[in-house]
């Protein structure tokens, strides 16, 4: 691995006048030549070990937001600082944990969406997220995904949401048997029938929809998200697309 030289200024920016030798030591040793040991430890594990260490001690402050930032730069996901900042709450703490996501969702806001969210979401599961869903689109609020992966016996599709992305209040008619059945497969999501609290999904989660049932079903507003989509065999079975879940409904849900 070539070894990176780091460079830094914030000390002499900062505390140039008022404490020099501290500047020093910041821009100088700790970065200019720890840092620079890249080496012996990679960018990547030194961001780790920092970030941890900062919130192991409740450090949430600017310095923290300068290591996570240093930590996106050095190539650590968003998927990635969620599964380490949780991690981390089970040996340092619950509410350092809190104070850390505050800041990391910050860090990584822009990357829930773009290519390289959607590249790294389908990196989480084994199916495909598919083509454009543009068969649909007047149909859902925001872009959305649909890969066929079986046409056999009952009929399936993979469907993902990009952050924030819902379908239409929907009812899928039949005068006898259909209806719907989803099965979380990577993200979270939600699902809500008339009438009824939404309802979460995560992997695993399976949720049965009668026919006749007015319904929605869509991304978290901070998560890309899918489910398999089981079309239910019944009689004269039909979809009906009905009005958008509205941003006042849909932002109620945390």
């Amino acid at each position: 691995m070539a070894q990176q030289k780091i460079v830094q200024t914030a000390g002499r920016q900062q505390l140039g006048e008022f404490a020099p030798e501290f500047a020093h030591l910041n821009d100088d040793i700790l970065f200019g030549e720890v840092w620079s040991r890249n080496d012996l430890l990679s960018l990547r594990d030194r961001s780790l070990v920092t970030v941890t260490s900062l919130i192991s001690q409740g450090i949430t402050d600017n310095s923290l937001t300068f290591h996570l930032q240093e930590a996106k730069k050095n190539g650590i996901t968003r998927t990635e600082i969620a599964e380490i900042i949780t991690h981390i709450a089970f040996y340092a703490g619950w509410p350092k944990a809190w104070a850390a996501f505050r800041l990391a969702k910050d860090v990584w806001n822009d990357d829930i969406k773009g290519d390289d969210a959607k590249a790294a979401f389908q990196r989480s599961m084994i199916f495909p997220i598919g083509e454009p869903n543009t068969a649909y689109a007047k149909y859902f609020q925001g872009n959305s995904y649909l890969a066929r992966i079986s046409d056999s016996q009952i009929p399936f599709s993979n469907v993902t949401f990009e952050p924030g992305c819902r379908n239409n209040w929907h009812i899928h008619r039949a005068t006898s048997g259909g209806g719907q059945m989803l099965v979380g497969v990577s993200g979270r999501g939600w699902y809500q029938e008339e009438g009824k609290p939404a309802q979460e999904i995560l992997p695993g989660t399976v949720i049965h929809i009668p026919a006749n049932v007015k319904h929605w079903h869509g991304a978290a507003a901070d998560s890309w998200f899918a489910h398999l989509a089981f079309e239910i065999p019944g009689e004269n079975a039909s979809n009906e697309w009905l009005e958008t879940v509205t941003d006042e409904e849909y932002k109620k849900l945390k």
